[in-house]
């Protein structure tokens, strides 16, 4: 049965986005669920059709109007040369995933020092659209192919003079005996759209929603909510301990204001959660008592 034109047709990254994404969507508010053997994902939402599909590919989709929008790899986008909207860049700082680089290598013993050293020189790459661009603005020469996998080891093995690889921290590239001669492309997850779905009123509120909701989850990632009971004449010690996005909730006790003559009131607010297991000692030391540490689903 085709599906509804008002449905917002959405990709989702298959590989290493995907089990991430999937987390950010169930803590955005989706129920996402994935068959072994499927790539058409149920959601619990019936204005949004799912797609898993590889981020390589999928900004080709997004453009010619087969998904409306989804989540991918920026560098793909630049690799696929399309024009898309880009709504939000994320990064999924708990998951460890990092921004990624893409960087040319060589051999640690290649005499190889710059880009410009491998005039004539074979490079293999899995983005070989944007390979061939970077070389021929810095005017030199090389064959660039298309590797199918296992890139690194075909410039440790000497198959290739170099590779235009990704990576994140460079350590297992130093491992396999490589060297980064040039960075030349950083690469974040993100959320695009295809023009046409954005030029319609209701998916780009569906659009924005995804956008506001994940967003929501991962500046919601490394923080948590803490209260504490502080006595009046303390509070100001309290609060000028506490970090915060805004500034900290205070509400007075109920019913009694005050126990064995002194006023008491409610302090709540928004940390970084590495900064818990240094403040609260300070916390109490300040005159908190009954603190309490609670997980965040998402902060708009």
């Amino acid at each position: 049965m085709a599906e509804s034109s008002k449905v917002l047709r959405f990709g989702i990254p298959k590989g290493s986005l995907e089990q991430q994404t999937l987390e950010l969507m169930r803590r955005s508010g989706w129920r996402v669920t994935v068959g072994s053997r499927s790539y058409m994902p149920g959601i619990d939402d019936p204005s949004l059709s799912c797609r898993l599909l590889r981020p390589q590919e999928m900004p080709r989709y997004i453009a010619d109007g087969t998904l409306d929008a989804g989540i991918t790899g920026s560098d793909w986008i630049v690799e696929n040369g399309v024009d898309l909207i880009e709504v939000e860049s994320f990064v999924y700082s708990k998951v460890s995933l990092a921004p990624t680089r893409w960087v040319l290598v060589v051999p640690e013993n290649s005499p190889v020092r710059k880009l410009e050293d491998l005039e004539g020189k074979r490079v293999a790459t899995e983005m070989t659209n944007f390979t061939r661009r970077i070389f021929a603005e810095r005017k030199v020469n090389v064959e660039v192919e298309f590797s199918w996998g296992a890139t690194e080891a075909k410039a440790a093995d000497g198959l290739v003079d170099a590779v235009v690889e990704v990576t994140e921290t460079g350590s297992s590239l130093r491992a396999n005996g490589l060297r980064i001669v040039e960075e030349l492309l950083t690469s974040t997850p993100v959320l695009v759209a295809n023009h046409q779905a954005w030029a319609e009123p209701a998916k780009q509120a569906k659009i924005r929603q995804i956008g506001v909701l994940i967003r929501g989850a991962l500046d919601a990632e490394r923080r948590v909510g803490i209260k504490m009971n502080v006595p009046r004449r303390d509070l100001e010690k309290v609060i000028a301990l506490l970090p915060s996005i805004t500034a900290p909730t205070i509400s007075q006790l109920y019913p009694a204001p005050t126990l064995k003559g002194v006023e008491w009131v409610a302090v709540e607010t928004v940390i970084d959660e590495h900064t818990v297991r240094e403040l609260f000692p300070k916390l109490l030391e300040a005159g908190a008592v009954g603190i309490i540490e609670y997980q965040l689903n998402k902060i708009i």
